[in-house]
């Protein structure tokens, strides 16, 4: 067992003689393949003070893949976004582009919402 204090950091002190501090791993997202990825892409503009956005949501893996996926979205249209939440935004109206590159990169399952 690795009994590193920076485990522990926040337990300051335990009355009972048998207490063994235990910690948990975070269970990681497991990811699925491009062709099994059911994503939208849809355009909004609700609290983005009149702009428009590109979504894309229903990503299903980790954050880095999800952060590689927006990367290469945001470069190959030239503009900025984010990634979180397990969507991407990007910035601007380029749904058509998106769900090209989706398509392009394995994504089959991609659908437009409205």
């Amino acid at each position: 067992m690795n009994n590193d204090w920076k485990d522990r950091l926040n337990v300051v002190y335990s009355t009972n003689p048998n207490f063994k501090y235990e910690t948990t791993q975070e269970e990681e997202a497991t990811s699925l393949p491009p062709q099994q990825q059911k994503l939208r892409v849809s355009l909004d503009r609700k609290n983005r003070g009149g702009k428009t956005v590109t979504l894309v949501t229903g990503f299903v893996g980790t954050n880095e893949e999800l952060k590689a996926l927006a990367k290469f979205l945001k470069s190959n249209c030239g503009v900025g976004g984010a990634a979180k939440d397990g969507e991407i935004i990007i910035q601007g109206d380029f749904k058509q582009r998106v769900l090209d590159l989706l398509k392009a990169k394995g994504y089959t399952q991609t659908k437009p919402v409205g």
